[in-house]
């Protein structure tokens, strides 16, 4: 009987996959989005409609944002020039969920999408009396940052409507709960605990910006992030903590020895950080307030405001920014990448076993503030956060290539299958991302090691380059270096989706 052919083989590249270790040239097959066969160079390929000879490169799995607030067009095509191919608004989250996904299945995406659902827009409506729209605005967290209540402590009543809202979304197909709780610190441990022991219940994992950012006590890093180990300890929950290189501040060496030992006793505590020494947020951040901002260890002029790319004189001047414009985008600089200090800090974040690789990417911000155009090539004069375009071609670049921190193999895997394995208990679906094995999905990528590299700045929105092919589920968005405008294959993921 003769070989079924296949709709595409890639023959000649490198094949890593991280998971079963294979590390070798091979010729790949695709067909129906599915990888159907892997085999050795030496062997004759198996027929295909169409070939690709990737010769010199490496085929890896595609990579796996779990938190990218870019979910526009836009920004989800800068992503996939970086070599993403599931995109995963994780740390913010959504409400209500099942609006964020009619509309960008009806919309149409580069990439593969899913979202969390919002412990603070849960808040906001409950709180402050905010509407939560069908459309499902991603914009909603930063529009309300002025209200009074959401913020502060809730009765139990209130408590138990917010935990309402986020099981509704579980059922709705959220990936797990997204937990701004450093964005509310005075809400209260008892309900953040309450909602650890929900997420136990329903299943999935939460994903949390820690509550502090300090090296002064009481309140600092690292007690944030016990108190998200306490929660799995107490609840079983798989708890997620988010970009520890930024939420640690200096203290990343108490926080990477406390993950270290709670894991070591089974506690399901996962983390993820970025390789820039600046973070972003919006300006009316409670932690960013005037009367605070000196326990993150940085002064105004460490905050670059977007909308103008003013770096902030003054303490005065950021109060009248937080107060005219509080959900506006803001760049904070908190580790000087030319100090070998401050390099060091930044470096040890990724020695912590198991951290994964993710952006935190920004929406694009137009002149003078406000939302972008979101049509492509981005507009000029649009500036975001670099990390936004070029996380993962950086990691390759700098964290492999340059600095010698991470190898490639545990680069990919950090970027494609360590994520996947976040997600899988709770979304089946994920069992066939983050590998380059048959039966998973064609959710892949090839590049040159050598060469690929980010080009966005703090004030230039560049894509990466050197991703030669990325395919999302069989199905090319960059072919040859260059971005297909009009493929939209990305799909929904879904909790319990298989």
């Amino acid at each position: 009987m003769p070989a079924p052919v296949a709709d595409l083989v890639l023959s000649g590249a490198r094949v890593v996959d991280p998971e079963t270790g294979l590390d070798g040239v091979r010729t790949v097959g695709i067909t129906g989005g599915t990888i159907t066969s892997i085999t050795p160079a030496a062997e004759a390929a198996p027929p295909a409609r169409e070939v690709w000879d990737v010769a010199g490169q490496v085929l890896a799995p595609g990579f796996i944002d779990l938190h990218s607030h870019a979910q526009s067009l836009t920004g989800l095509r800068l992503q996939a020039l970086d070599g993403v191919t599931t995109a995963l608004e994780l740390e913010a989250g959504v409400l209500p969920v099942s609006g964020a996904y009619a509309r960008a299945e009806a919309e149409g995406r580069p990439v593969n999408f899913g979202f969390s659902a919002s412990w603070t827009d849960a808040r906001m409506h409950v709180l402050d009396g905010v509407a939560l729209d069908r459309d499902a605005s991603l914009d909603l967290f930063a529009t309300h940052q002025a209200l009074p209540n959401w913020r502060g402590p809730a009765g139990d009543r209130d408590v138990a409507r917010v935990l309402d809202l986020l099981e509704t979304a579980v059922g709705e197909g959220a990936l797990g709960i997204g937990v701004l709780v450093g964005y509310a610190p005075d809400s209260g441990r008892a309900e953040y605990f309450r909602l650890a022991g929900l997420a136990a219940r329903l299943g999935v994992p939460t994903f949390t910006h820690t509550r502090y950012i300090s090296t002064e006590e009481p309140g600092t890093s690292l007690e944030g992030a016990l108190e998200v180990i306490a929660a799995a300890a107490g609840t079983g929950a798989a708890m997620h903590m988010c970009h520890v290189n930024s939420t640690s501040n200096r203290m990343i060496d108490e926080v990477a020895g406390a993950v270290d030992a709670a894991r070591g006793t089974g506690v399901r505590v996962t983390t993820e950080a970025y390789p820039y020494g600046a973070g972003a947020t919006v300006i009316g951040a409670s932690f960013l307030a005037p009367e605070v901002l000196h326990r993150m260890g940085i002064g105004p002029q460490r905050l670059t405001y977007l909308p103008t790319g003013e770096r902030v004189a003054d303490l005065g001047r950021l109060a009248e920014l937080r107060a005219s414009d509080p959900g506006a985008e803001v760049v904070v600089h908190f580790l000087d990448e030319d100090d070998p200090a401050d390099l060091a800090v930044l470096e040890r974040s990724f020695t912590l076993a198991d951290t994964a690789i993710a952006t935190d990417a920004m929406p694009l911000v137009a002149p003078g503030g406000g939302p972008a155009p979101d049509a492509w090539p981005p507009a000029p004069g649009l500036v975001t956060h670099p990390r936004s375009a070029g996380s993962y071609a950086r990691t390759l670049r700098w964290l492999v290539r340059e600095r010698g921190l991470l190898t490639l193999t545990e680069a990919l895997r950090r970027s494609s299958l360590l994520p996947a394995q976040v997600l899988e208990e709770a979304v089946p679906a994920m069992r066939r991302k983050g590998r380059v094995q048959v039966g998973a999905d064609a959710d892949l990528v090839v590049f040159d090691p050598e060469t690929v590299t980010d080009r966005a700045t703090y004030t230039q929105v560049a894509p990466s380059t050197g991703f030669r092919h990325v395919l999302v589920g069989g199905t090319p968005v960059v072919r040859d270096g260059e971005l297909l405008t009009s493929a939209l294959p990305g799909r929904a993921v879904r909790s319990g989706a298989r």
